[in-house]
């Protein structure tokens, strides 16, 4: 497909073509020091059909833009039979999108993404997600200073005005909080905890990870019934959950990932992460076994983490759980030597736990935007 100024759209139906839409990344951000190269074989995995339990129920489409011959930018059209499913909508998500300052080259991808959808019924483009909401989602909006934390989206300032000059607005921004170990809860709080570890019923404790299939559904559990009413949320599969699983556990850190209950019964959990991104900045997106070895032996030397999610069943919000959750990662956190913490991501329409963000004493320094325009 030839669009204006020689772009050509194709999509990516060869080992060959798909190296270069790998390979993309690298030229958009040559001399960008905050950028953290992704690991290659993961996204060949992510977007890998027969691997991916997120293609049992839905679908994707690549997409190389071409000039003269030479690759200028990608993007990934996403169907979630899922997500339309449950809010009762007709999008159709872009995502993995690069490219350079060029109006003309993101007018053509994001083009070729919406006449996808078209063609299946859609009438909405939203993103960018990679590949659901579930996962890395959105353009970096403010706090270009500093590098992504791990599984958080990183681009250059240009694809904000690109989006905008393609018709795109605003669907919904995210927050990201920062938070330091010197951080002190309020007293009143301090005190309602104590009083709620002498006499509550709600233990917390780590995740026994010789049991990390049930420790996984019990996470699940909570999770598709806390925040099922949420913007963009998606409930994860059964496989979907056990997939992450797979993929995290040599990586996770145990004494953060905390679940609680109440007389056994799960009613929260609390998803604490090392930041890798402190490694993989330095390994160039190779994850050969030499890098693998240094992984490993730089994770006991991470400084950072990130708190990506919490979740807590509706009937114990009241409770003060969200602040026991949270202050058990801290101190167990402060515990293993890291020094901060991004929580993130919050929705911006969601004062709930913005406010409580703001009460456990984190800073604002980040924001994401998601994006959108009708296409029918």
């Amino acid at each position: 497909m030839t669009m204006a100024n020689n772009i050509v759209i194709r999509r990516v139906d060869s080992g060959a073509d798909f190296r270069a839409f790998l390979a993309l990344p690298w030229r958009v951000y040559k001399n960008d020091r905050n950028w953290v190269p992704p690991i290659e074989k993961d996204i060949r995995d992510r977007l890998d059909k027969s691997k991916n339990p997120f293609f049992e129920h839905a679908d994707r489409e690549i997409f190389l833009a071409l000039r003269d011959g030479e690759v200028v930018g990608r993007i990934v059209a996403i169907l979630d039979e899922n997500h339309n499913s449950f809010h009762e909508e007709k999008i159709v998500f872009f995502g993995l999108y690069e490219s350079p300052d060029d109006p003309e080259v993101a007018r053509a991808l994001l083009d070729a993404a919406a006449a996808w959808g078209r063609e299946r019924g859609m009438d909405t483009l939203r993103g960018p997600v990679n590949l659901s909401l579930n996962e890395e989602c959105a353009f970096l909006l403010e706090g270009f200073d500093a590098p992504p934390v791990v599984m958080m989206p990183y681009n250059p300032r240009y694809y904000l005005k690109l989006m905008e000059d393609c018709g795109l607005a605003k669907a919904m921004d995210l927050n990201a909080y920062l938070i330091t170990r010197d951080a002190v809860l309020p007293p009143k709080i301090q005190e309602a905890l104590r009083e709620m570890r002498e006499k509550s019923s709600i233990t917390v404790r780590p995740i026994d990870v010789k049991h990390l299939e049930s420790e996984a559904e019990k996470i699940k559990h909570v999770y598709n019934n806390a925040w099922e009413k949420n913007w963009g949320f998606v409930l994860w599969t059964e496989k979907e959950i056990n997939h992450m699983v797979h993929s995290l556990k040599s990586l996770a850190d145990p004494n953060i990932v905390l679940i609680a209950e109440d007389q056994g019964e799960p009613v929260g959990f609390g998803f604490g992460f090392p930041n890798y991104n402190e490694v993989l900045i330095k390994l160039n997106g190779k994850l050969t076994p030499w890098n693998m070895a240094r992984i490993m032996l730089a994770r006991r030397r991470i400084r950072s983490m990130r708190a990506p999610v919490f979740g807590i069943l509706k009937e114990y919000r009241l409770t003060g759980l969200s602040f026991l959750l949270f202050d058990e990662i801290v101190q167990r956190g402060k515990a293993r030597g890291y020094q901060w913490c991004e929580m993130s991501w919050m929705l911006e329409n969601n004062e709930a736990i913005n406010r409580f963000s703001r009460t456990v004493g984190a800073k604002l320094y980040k924001k994401y935007r998601i994006y959108q325009k009708t296409i029918a």
